[in-house]
């Protein structure tokens, strides 16, 4: 959609507001993306198999919210460093990230095993919308349990969706499906329509 810009506070909830948000890497310019399809996830169709919900009643992780925003969203791209992998997690986004979880803006759901981070999410929440940006496991299941945390804890906030951006068969597991872009934005313009829960969430 864009090129270059910034990634401050007031330009990224812009963005997000219009269905845009960032996505790049190191030493590219800052690269604005509004994709076509966009993959949805309603919370109340999630779906979670036989297999997660055994390991999820094993109760192996803990499960807490809004804790270590800042080893999360370094986790989701140290991970992918190490393992060669590219990564769209900079250090600027990173940055602008916590500035924006600093703000009520932006939270994160962490799984623990025996006191070491195991895998986590994050993302950006506006008004009733969820905007889902990255995952890491370093411990099987641990993202897909904090993931089916978050989406069961927007359930509870009676949000809308969330946005999960760019198409994944892992994604699609769980329930969420693609849909044109202008739909996805009507649906985002009236979700946007309630007030934004700011401030550090808990369960």
């Amino acid at each position: 959609m864009a090129v270059g810009g910034d990634l401050s506070q007031e330009r990224l909830l812009l963005a997000y507001s219009m269905g845009i948000f960032p996505w790049y890497s190191d030493g590219e310019p800052i690269l604005w993306w509004s994709p076509d399809p966009r993959l949805v996830l309603y919370p109340e169709e999630i779906r979670i198999s036989k297999t997660l919900k055994k390991i999820i009643k094993q109760d192996k992780f803990h499960l807490t919210i809004d804790t270590a925003f800042d080893q999360v969203i370094n986790s989701c791209a140290q991970i992918r460093i190490e393992k060669n992998e590219g990564t769209w997690v900079v250090q600027e986004m990173i940055d602008a990230y916590c500035r924006l979880h600093a703000a009520g803006l932006a939270h994160s759901v962490e799984a623990w095993y025996k006191g070491g981070l195991a895998g986590g999410i994050y993302g950006v929440s506006m008004g009733k919308c969820f905007f889902g940006e990255s995952m890491f496991s370093r411990i099987s299941n641990a993202s897909n349990i904090t993931l089916v945390k978050l989406v069961e804890h927007l359930k509870t906030l009676s949000f809308d969706m969330m946005d999960c951006q760019i198409t994944t068969a892992h994604l699609i597991r769980f329930g969420a499906r693609e849909m044109p872009r202008d739909i996805f934005l009507k649906q985002l313009k009236k979700s946007l329509e309630a007030p934004t829960r700011k401030g550090r969430w808990s369960f």
